[in-house]
């Protein structure tokens, strides 16, 4: 059994930066790749970035690539989510999922375990 907590919930303006962290509980938790998922209101759940177990291969959505990066610290159970250069479409409610399918990391049926999430608000 994994439970995850995200924080790092922001409001900031366009161009500005925010770490979002996503702490676990869980013996397991290291033999499981992480993804970091978003929800604009009316949009479905999108791919944003994601992580292997082991924290030497990730990936990331075209709309993010170079703007976000995601890593892992093992010694404390987090994964984390920098993000810069935000702009108003990144605005969203951002989950972080733990699962093992990571040939599937795309899709939110892969991940077995969610966070609550935690609200990102850019302006213009």
């Amino acid at each position: 059994q994994v439970q995850l907590v995200e924080s790092g919930e922001g409001s900031v303006q366009a161009g500005g930066s925010l770490t979002l962290s996503c702490v676990a509980s869980g013996r397991t938790f290291s033999t499981y790749a992480v993804g970091w998922f978003r929800q604009a209101p009316g949009k479905e759940r999108e791919f944003v970035a994601a992580i292997n177990w082991s924290g030497d291969v990730t990936d990331y959505a075209d709309s993010v690539k170079a703007r976000f990066t995601i890593s892992r610290d093992g010694a404390v159970n987090t994964v984390y989510l920098q993000m810069y250069s935000l702009k108003p479409e990144d605005t969203a409610v951002y989950y972080c999922g733990a699962g093992r399918a990571w040939l599937l990391r795309y899709a939110a049926t892969t991940y077995a375990y969610w966070g609550q999430g935690t609200q990102v608000t850019v302006s213009s």
